[in-house]
């Protein structure tokens, strides 16, 4: 396992799409106003992981754009003497009217979740029709250099895996980084999809009996767990995350804070520490900034993914 460079900061547990392997089906307690981080909070607490190694932060979700005013937030990070790269994971909902401010505001680049390229599924997929507006905030990313742009693709047999091949193309003109990533279940709403889990290997395959070779692809050093490859002559790249038929730990890099205020070293650990009450309770950054340290520290090098049972709501602390 790699040094711990990269943080993903989930800013709101709210979403403007109901996918169905995300939100669960019970209804969800939200998070209320108080319990909610403001800005400079989260920009206070990102400070001092940035002190003890941080060189990456990565907006998540919920739906990140959703959040009033989440162009403030960028501008406070941007000024965080250390802090080298700000992206951003969304559904693209909103993407096209803030994709400009977004990048005025300092954001280097964006990955789009998207299941389907076609607008009918879209609506099954996520329960809201508006497959049209997220494919122009994308091709809005494209033009203003919000790039490289990279779509996530849970591929499931039965649902989108007609798809396979058509996303993989995007990489030969368009330069899009598509990135099929195994389908976990983190819920009791995607546990009944648990079935519709296909390996990396097995759409690794399918891209190769249509589109001919993949060959590895050379990514930059500490950039997760994902494995890349090209097709001849591709301008971009095709990723698989296997995080159900395989192990990424090795690769992992990363750590996460909620909108909350909760640090969790591993998205399957359940180790959660509360930096809210210290956040709100002193002034005193050492002991917060000593605690982030030893956080860091005891990151796990290897967890069993259980997919039998829940694990944690991706719609609050973000994937």
């Amino acid at each position: 396992m790699g040094k711990v460079d990269y943080l993903r900061l989930s800013v709101t547990d709210l979403c403007n799409l109901n996918c169905i392997y995300c939100t669960p089906l019970k209804k969800r307690q939200f998070l209320t106003h108080d319990e909610v981080l403001r800005y400079e909070e989260m920009a206070r607490l990102i400070q001092l992981f940035v002190k003890a190694g941080i060189r990456k932060v990565r907006l998540t979700g919920g739906e990140p754009l959703i959040k009033k005013n989440i162009i403030t937030l960028i501008r406070l990070l941007r000024e965080i003497n250390g802090l080298e790269e700000i992206s951003m994971t969304s559904n693209g909902v909103l993407l096209f009217q803030l994709a400009p401010a977004l990048k005025e505001a300092g954001l280097d680049r964006i990955n789009v979740s998207l299941d389907t390229l076609k607008k009918e599924r879209f609506r099954r997929i996520t329960g809201m029709d508006c497959f049209d507006q997220v494919w122009q905030g994308i091709q809005k990313s494209l033009q203003i250099n919000l790039k490289p742009l990279k779509l996530n693709i849970i591929p499931m047999r039965g649902i989108n895996d007609d798809e396979i091949v058509d996303f993989a193309r995007l990489t030969l003109e368009q330069g899009f980084i598509v990135r099929f990533i195994e389908f976990f279940h983190t819920n009791q709403r995607s546990k009944k999809l648990i079935s519709s889990l296909i390996p990396s290997r097995e759409t690794k395959n399918i891209i190769k009996s249509k589109l001919g070779e993949l060959k590895p692809a050379e990514m930059p050093k500490g950039n997760g767990p994902a494995v890349y490859y090209q097709l001849k002559d591709a301008k971009g790249a095709i990723g698989f995350i296997s995080g159900t038929t395989g192990n990424f730990c090795y690769s992992c890099n990363r750590i996460r804070l909620d909108c909350a205020g909760r640090i969790s070293p591993c998205l399957f650990s359940g180790c959660l520490y509360d930096a809210r009450p210290l956040i709100r309770g002193t002034q005193d950054d050492y002991r917060l900034l000593e605690d982030i340290k030893g956080i860091l520290n005891i990151k796990p090098r290897h967890v069993k993914l259980n997919i039998k049972e829940p694990q944690i709501e991706m719609s609050s602390l973000g994937g």
